[in-house]
């Protein structure tokens, strides 16, 4: 596989994270936490995939976006969210990413996202299901945004005492391949 995926994210400890377990996959990776720095990564490293955070501090990843495709529109870009809506994956896709996830993700489900129509990339991301705690973590967050982040209201719903739902949103999140948590 001749992946060469760039992580452009702000959480440093997060992009560092996914590109390690990218390149144990196989992948050469690097990672950028800007815009700008994202930009020379383009000329230096001539990623094929990316993978690029909605929101870089300050800057918007949906521009972010426009500008890489400008400069290489063979480009592949995955935009990852934590705070994912219907609006902006649209709005990403329109503008040319290839996929759109909601955080958090492993480098499993990153790269099932890049693989899109390429079977030989999607093949390579491992077949085993999410764990458990993976699942209930998910299942969270699910009801957490349904919720718009009311913690309270998410702890009825899940039939958890609020600080017993606070204790699990204190931990990071269970992850569906060990190797992905670094």
């Amino acid at each position: 596989m001749n992946l060469r995926v760039l992580v452009i994210d702000d959480d440093e400890a997060f992009a560092a994270t996914l590109a390690r377990s990218l390149a144990r996959r196989g992948a050469d990776t690097a990672v950028a936490a800007s815009t700008a720095q994202a930009l020379a990564a383009l000329a230096t490293f001539e990623p094929s995939h990316a993978v690029l955070d909605l929101k870089l501090g300050s800057e918007n990843g949906l521009a972010t976006l426009r500008e890489l495709l400008q400069r290489r529109p063979a480009l592949r870009v995955l935009l990852l969210t934590g705070y994912a809506s219907l609006a902006t994956a649209v709005e990403a896709i329109k503008l040319g990413a290839t996929n759109y996830l909601a955080k958090p993700v492993d480098a499993q489900a990153v790269l099932a996202a890049l693989g899109g129509a390429d079977p030989a990339l999607a093949a390579a991301a491992d077949e085993r299901g999410p764990s458990l705690k993976r699942l209930e973590w998910e299942h969270i967050q699910r009801v957490l945004a349904e919720c718009e982040g009311n913690i309270s209201a998410a702890a009825r719903r899940l039939g958890l005492h609020r600080r017993t739902l606070q204790r699990k949103l204190l931990k990071r999140p269970a992850v569906a391949d060990p190797e992905a948590a670094g």
